[in-house]
Formats: C-alpha cells, structure tokens, sequence
C-alpha cells in the first residue's frame, strides 16, 4: 500500500511538470504519453522495467530530420542570395550540439527530463550530450503529435528568433551577400568605413559604415572592425530587402 501511495505522489508529481511545461511554451499535447517519451532517458526505463515506458532515442531519429528540414525551410527562404555551401554552413552551425543544448536550456528541458538515480547523480540534467538528444525527440514528438506547422511555431519562438538577432551571425558571409545583391541592378563598389572606435583595448568596439556610390546603406557594430562591417552589411541587405 506504502509503495502504490508513493508511485502515485511521483506520477502526479512528473505529470503536473509536465503540465507547466507545456502551459509555460504555449503547447498542448494531445498525445502526453509522447511528450513523455520525448523526455524519458534510458535510464530511467532501465531503473522502471516494470512500467511500460520507452526511452526517447527513436524519437530522437524523427527530431533530427524535421529540425534539419525546417531549419534548410527557413534559411532558404530568409536568405534567398545565400549560396548553396553558406546555407549549409549555416544549418550546420544551428543543429549543432551546442546550439541544441542552448535551445534547450531556453526551455528548461532539463527540469523535466526523466533521469534514472545513477544518471541523476552524475549530473546527467546538464549533460550537453542528453539535452542535445531530448531537444531533437521534442521535436520528433511534436511533429508526430501536431504537424510540421507547430513546429515551425515553436522554432519561430525559440530558434529563428536567435538566427534572426544575429546570434550565428559569426558563420554568415553577410559582406558577399550584399556585393551579390548589388550586383544585381549594375556595377558599383562598396564602400566599408571604420565611423568610430572606442573602449579599452581589450574590450573595443568599432562601428563600420557601408555605402555604394556615396550613399549610405547601412550601419553596424562589433568588437572588431570585420566584424563590424559583417553587421553593416547584414543592416544594409535588411534595408534593401524592405525597399
């Protein structure tokens, strides 16, 4: 009776995680048991072979392939003068572990992951490696559950938004870019100017102008001057594009 009264306690217990979970990201299951698969370790059904749980690797397999999907989908819609070899650098540079470890943490995945004692005991809430899989099953588990459109909606959120802010910005070529997009209506050469430099010289930070033919098309800071001008061009192309 002790053990039933506490099986219970934890089930409630990881079921109202759950529940926040998805009340604080604005998702609503309509199949919960995938979204606790999504985030159940193999150690945890190892440690609970009674139970018929399932660990989240094959959904980890399904997550890996929607996230590169939806990912090549934005970028080749965001960055239509993006060659084919920048895209993929890109795309690599954002399904990368790290980049799904920070994607994670963005959500808290680590509080609802469900860990075995020994995993548990050794950290395994912040192993990059763990967060990094569960992130891909997420998405494995949405799609199944909702579609490819909440799971744009939800990268919207937590992934594009980063891409969009620049945060990748140090594997994107936005300077040859913008020579192409020039390019397009005639000859002309760009122009980078260093407009300012200030603070100390470990912590310096440069702005860069870039015009074509005298006028200006954008602006753009950074700790050095290359990058600097890789953020006036990126302005200078988000300018253009709403011309």
């Amino acid at each position: 009776m002790r053990k039933t009264y506490r099986d219970r306690k934890i089930n409630n217990k990881i079921s109202q995680k759950f529940k926040e979970f998805q009340t604080r990201n604005g998702i609503k299951f309509n199949d919960e048991k995938l979204l606790m698969q999504a985030f159940t370790h193999s150690s945890y059904v190892n440690e609970h072979r009674k139970k018929p749980h399932e660990d989240n690797e094959r959904l980890e397999f399904l997550g890996d392939a929607v996230l590169e999907l939806s990912v090549s989908q934005y970028l080749f819609k965001k960055y239509p003068t993006m060659s084919e070899g920048e895209l993929t650098k890109l795309r690599a540079a954002i399904v990368c572990e790290p980049s799904l470890v920070m994607f994670a943490n963005e959500v808290k995945f680590g509080e609802v992951v469900l860990l075995g004692k020994g995993e548990e005991m050794t950290g395994g809430r912040t192993r990059p490696a763990l967060l990094a899989d569960a992130f891909e099953a997420f998405i494995g588990a949405l799609y199944l559950d909702q579609g490819l459109e909440t799971v744009i909606s939800f990268l919207d959120k937590v992934v594009y938004l980063k891409v969009d802010s620049g945060a990748f910005s140090h594997v994107m070529d936005f300077k040859s870019q913008l020579q192409e997009y020039v390019q397009r209506d005639g000859p002309g050469t760009l122009e980078y100017k260093i407009l300012q430099e200030e603070g100390p010289a470990h912590n310096r930070i440069f702005v860069s102008q870039v015009s074509i033919n005298n006028e200006v098309l954008g602006e753009g800071a950074g700790r050095s001057k290359k990058e600097a001008e890789q953020h006036a061009a990126q302005m200078a192309l988000g300018k253009l594009k709403e011309e």
